[in-house]
């Protein structure tokens, strides 16, 4: 399977994809693959995943050309310029009209020199497949299939090259056919197709842009055209299949402006699928047993991994169940909805009709209450079904009412499963399952398929226990009555009080307080990274009840609450108002403790610092680089570190400017993470290079200026990049926070940050206290000698000076600034000073 599907398969059957194996398992797992006869490479999850998963399918708004019937009056002409095109490539998706099987014109371009200068027709054959052939310079390609006639959308490219005449078809990612010899006429060399002539969508062309016959125009459904003068390879047609365009080389691309419609043709816009981002995932390469990277949309062999104590859980389970609640639903549903083994894949693919169909029985049996109370090999199955639902994708033109009535089953069976009698088969799945929070991630899955439900008519739907709202944005809330969580949760949590490092206290607790538990915001089936603001109604008021902090569920380290980036701006009577938001500031880059819980009006002041602050910074280091070669300041050690100094710090606060526009990509993300590490620790580097530049100047030391500089360049550019380095090679995986692109300080990678920076705060502060100790000696001696008659206020006022000017030359220059970063986690106040200070570096 590709990636995604291969997770999903595994996360399906309550296992995880393959981690990289330990160096101490390679030799057993070596074995294992060899004995499966397992070549070439694997598919691996990479721990603490760096790699994003999306759960749905991108997609985007498109005009679709709709051809209705065949017919010699409708046509689309296209009204870009062609240049010569000595290769060529066009892409487009289209859903073929199955109802007729004579021949059909997807396009025809013409010049007066040849009117089937490049053509691309194509008819269903008898087995139910659409077969294409490919004209350039009159040559005609044989017809052959490239994809099922089944109504669906598909996606398609045609490539052709004038060298040899090297042509090829494409169908949904995959090349159906290629062969050579399509090349012009006669003893010449091959020739590029001509330009400027006159290209048409939906009709073969007898006469330049005209003269079309009913039984060789187009009938179907067609958008998303584009046109490159090159070939593209596999991996780049892959891409425009995903929804990512490559723009070098693009002749023309789709946009209505661009298109003449004849009067009948009906235009519609409709909400195209794609099959993911094209990203690199993470392999193992079974000969060599090394690890690399492929396009996750590959199909590859994949392992599923269970922890031992979870998969002798399911085996026990299963040894022990009497598969009475399968059994039955299998007889209603006279099909295998639930399969008898927890472990077995062999399950019918689900369709939108298929899982209503299984649901709308599954509901039936536990409604009706025939087993008083599920057995575990029983929940496990429902949870499994239930996980394959949430991944059923809605396709284009699917019944939205049936869409609708599955989402009710859905809510209805995960209110079943929750029953006060199913308390103790919660519990004795607990290595499998860590709790009945595994039904709220299920549900959150699961309202994200309902989204086309929504309209610009109809901008709230409500299914029994979950509501979303607005058209585009949709903001999905899941809500459980109180009983229904807090009876299984009961079973085995613990209720006890942390301190907190502000001197309080959080309460750390499985009490549910509310009935809202889930909270995400959509946008064009993606997440959308933004802050949120809400308002949750008391239901009751609980006597000696502590005030709500609001936090959100890590899934993945066994149902535990987080609390990170949620605070509570105001909480009274009969309500409590939230703020959620998970933004980079300049505070948190020395930040090794996580920060006390600041209220919105802090985080935005703080945001609004951090970017402020950052740009008059970034702007006045540019203006200084610039000073220093318009000047023409003579070149000196002194001006050389200045000048790498202001590059490193102006490079870093660049981008930490922009951080959170990389969030929502992880990928990117971590890339950003990296090369701030990189610039602030140069800037670092640099600032203990300025720190030995003035050691010298107060003593004396025996080296060249020559090899002085050598000897910075490594210090400044070289430690960094030794430092990250070593730092990716250690912590790839534990690298970037959870919540901004910034080194993770929950596992420690902070300090490779925090280290070296605090070694080089030292060594400056020894250097500070050696030059102020140098002035102010300089200062006495020069007022004796200068003015040996002056009072004793003038003298000491003089050294006052004298030891204050060099403290607030020097303390930027050497980033002694930096020290109040340290203290941020102490009080929001520093977090100002912090962020104000290195605002003036």
């Amino acid at each position: 399977l590709d990636w995604w599907h291969a997770d999903r398969y595994c996360e399906q059957r309550f296992a995880q994809l393959l981690c990289e194996p330990q160096d101490t398992e390679q030799d057993s797992f070596s074995k294992l693959l060899q004995s499966h006869r397992i070549r070439g490479s694997v598919w691996l999850k990479e721990r603490d995943g760096v790699l994003p998963k999306p759960k749905r399918r991108r997609g985007h708004s498109v005009p679709v050309l709709v051809f209705r019937e065949k017919t010699d009056t409708k046509y689309v002409k296209v009204l870009s310029e062609f240049p010569a095109l000595p290769a060529v490539t066009a892409c487009a998706h289209l859903q073929w009209d199955t109802s007729t099987q004579e021949i059909a014109t997807v396009f025809s371009y013409a010049v007066p020199a040849f009117m089937n200068e490049f053509q691309l027709r194509g008819f269903v054959d008898e087995e139910g497949f659409v077969r294409f052939a490919l004209i350039v310079h009159g040559h005609h390609s044989p017809y052959l299939p490239v994809f099922r006639a089944d109504r669906q959308w598909h996606h398609f490219c045609v490539t052709w090259q004038q060298e040899n005449g090297t042509w090829a078809i494409y169908a949904d990612g995959k090349r159906r056919a290629s062969a050579s010899g399509l090349c012009a006429a006669g003893p010449s060399a091959p020739q590029p197709i001509y330009g400027q002539g006159t290209f048409i969508i939906g009709q073969d062309q007898d006469s330049l842009g005209g003269t079309f016959r009913a039984k060789e125009s187009f009938s179907g459904n067609i958008t998303d055209l584009h046109i490159w003068q090159k070939v593209l390879g596999t991996e780049q047609i892959e891409q425009v299949r995903s929804c990512w365009v490559t723009e070098q080389d693009l002749v023309f691309g789709w946009s209505s402006n661009a298109l003449e419609l004849e009067s009948t043709v009906q235009t519609v816009t409709t909400q195209l699928l794609c099959p993911g981002p094209v990203e690199e995932c993470r392999v193992l390469e079974v000969g060599s047993s090394g690890f690399s990277y492929s396009s996750c949309l590959q199909t590859l062999p994949f392992i599923c991994q269970y922890r031992k104590d979870a998969y002798w859980q399911l085996k026990r389970v299963q040894l022990e169940s009497s598969h009475s609640l399968v059994s039955h639903v299998n007889t209603l549903a006279e099909r295998t909805v639930i399969p008898d083994s927890i472990f077995t894949s062999d399950v019918q693919d689900m369709n939108l009709s298929v899982a209503l169909g299984a649901l709308d029985v599954l509901a039936m049996v536990l409604r009706e209450g025939e087993m008083s109370m599920l057995e575990p090999s029983d929940l496990l199955a429902v949870l499994q079904l239930l996980k394959q639902v949430s991944d059923v994708e809605v396709q284009e033109g699917d019944d939205l009412e049936m869409l609708e009535q599955l989402g009710q089953y859905y809510m209805e069976v995960t209110e079943l499963i929750l029953e006060e009698q199913n308390i103790g088969t919660w519990s004795s799945v607990s290595q499998v399952i860590r709790g009945p929070m595994a039904v709220v991630e299920l549900c959150d899955r699961m309202v994200s398929l309902l989204v086309p439900l929504l309209t610009a008519e109809r901008t709230r739907i409500t299914i029994q226990h979950g509501n979303i709202g607005l058209p585009r944005v949709t903001v999905k809330n899941l809500w459980f009555g109180y009983g229904a969580l807090q009876r299984c949760l009961s079973g085995t949590a613990v209720s006890q009080h942390v301190a907190a490092s502000g001197g309080g206290h959080k309460y750390v607790s499985t009490t549910v307080g509310t009935a809202v538990i889930s909270s995400t915001l959509l946008g064009d089936y993606q997440e959308i990274s933004t802050s949120v603001r809400y308002r949750l109604q008391h239901r009751a008021q609980v006597p000696g009840a502590g005030a709500v902090l609001p936090s959100h569920l890590q899934h993945h380290a066994g149902g535990m609450w987080s609390t990170a980036g949620c605070s509570v701006v105001m909480s009274l009577q009969d309500s409590t108002a939230c703020f959620c938001n998970h933004t980079t500031n300049f505070a948190i880059l020395l930040q090794v403790y996580e920060m006390q819980q600041t209220t919105t009006k802090e985080e935005f002041t703080l945001q609004t610092l951090t970017f402020i602050g950052c740009g008059v910074s970034f702007c006045a280091l540019i203006v200084t680089f610039i000073l220093f070669l318009v000047v023409r300041v003579p070149k000196s050690e002194r001006t050389t570190v200045h000048k790498n100094l202001i590059s490193a710090l102006a490079a870093g606060e660049a981008l930490l400017m922009f951080s959170e526009l990389a969030k929502s990509n992880q990928v990117l993300c971590f890339l950003v993470t990296a090369f701030l590490h990189l610039f602030f620790m140069a800037a670092f580097s640099w600032m203990l290079v300025e720190g030995l530049l003035l050691w010298s100047k107060v003593v004396a030391v025996n080296m060249s200026e020559d090899r002085r500089m050598k000897f910075y360049y490594v210090a400044g550019w070289g430690l960094p990049v030794l430092i990250v380095g070593v730092t990716l090679a250690t912590s790839f995986n534990k690298y970037v926070a959870a919540n901004h692109c910034w080194l993770n300080a929950q596992t420690n990678v902070i300090w490779a940050f925090v280290g070296p920076v605090l070694f080089i705060l030292a060594v400056n502060t020894f250097v500070l206290l050696r030059v102020v100790m140098v002035t102010v000696s300089s200062a006495r001696r020069r007022s004796k000698m200068l003015t040996p008659n002056s009072s004793l206020e003038s003298q000491i006022g003089a050294q006052i000076w004298a030891t204050a000017k060099p403290v607030l030359v020097l303390l930027p220059v050497l980033g002694l600034t930096w020290v109040c970063g340290l203290l941020v986690h102490l009080s929001i106040i520093w977090a100002y000073v912090f962020i104000v200070l290195n605002s003036l570096q």
